[in-house]
């Protein structure tokens, strides 16, 4: 198994999963599927296979047991191991404290926003702003579903960020399409290209 496998984004949310409790690859694959709508998660059955086997092999992991139901084939359960509690702690330590760039697809966009023109840019940042809107709305109904159950803010401190960070972005939207508007943000004049041979 290639190292670079640890490397995987996967790495840290298996971990995690398997520090709440013991689970099976399915479960596991199940689990952050439920949790992650949006599928912020690179996730397919290939690649989790692979990283649980990267795991268990660094001895992160180790099988906890094995599971069989009645006609159904045997899954093995595993378990987080010391090492790899230790392996979690290290990695989010070192991610919660740094603030490194993270480049998005839409951050890559906006850069060449000026290229869509003034209407197309305000037509699309419309556009984004309903659907996250609406993201959040629904992202909203699930945090508060999940705190009236019950869970602890702690255990879904991560959509509390999520519902921040796409305030943030839909408060930077509303605010570019009125530069748009009033002219704060100006577009260059078109150039022509000189076809003389």
């Amino acid at each position: 198994m290639p190292a670079r496998t640890l490397d995987n984004p996967l790495v840290l949310p298996v971990l995690g999963l398997l520090l709440e409790s013991p689970m099976h690859p399915y479960q596991v694959e199940v689990t952050l599927r439920e949790r992650s709508e949006e599928g912020q998660w690179p996730l397919n059955r290939g690649s989790l296979n692979n990283v649980v086997a990267a795991l268990a092999s660094a001895g992160w992991i180790e099988e906890h047991e094995r599971a069989q139901r009645e006609g159904r084939p045997a899954r093995t359960v595993y378990a987080l191991t010391e090492a790899g509690h230790a392996e979690l702690v290290s990695r989010l330590d070192l991610q919660i404290r740094s603030a490194a760039r993270e480049f998005s697809p839409f951050f890559a966009a906006i850069s060449y926003l000026g290229a869509l023109g003034r209407e197309g840019a305000v037509d699309a940042l419309t556009e984004r702003a309903e659907r996250l809107t609406a993201r959040i709305e629904s992202d909203q109904a699930r945090h508060t579903r999940a705190l009236d159950d019950g869970v602890p803010a702690l255990f879904v401190v991560e959509a509390d960020y999520a519902l921040h960070a796409a305030r943030g972005e839909l408060a930077w939207i509303a605010s570019t399409i009125s530069d748009i508007h009033s002219g704060r943000l100006t577009w260059p004049a078109p150039q022509t290209k000189d076809v003389r041979a």
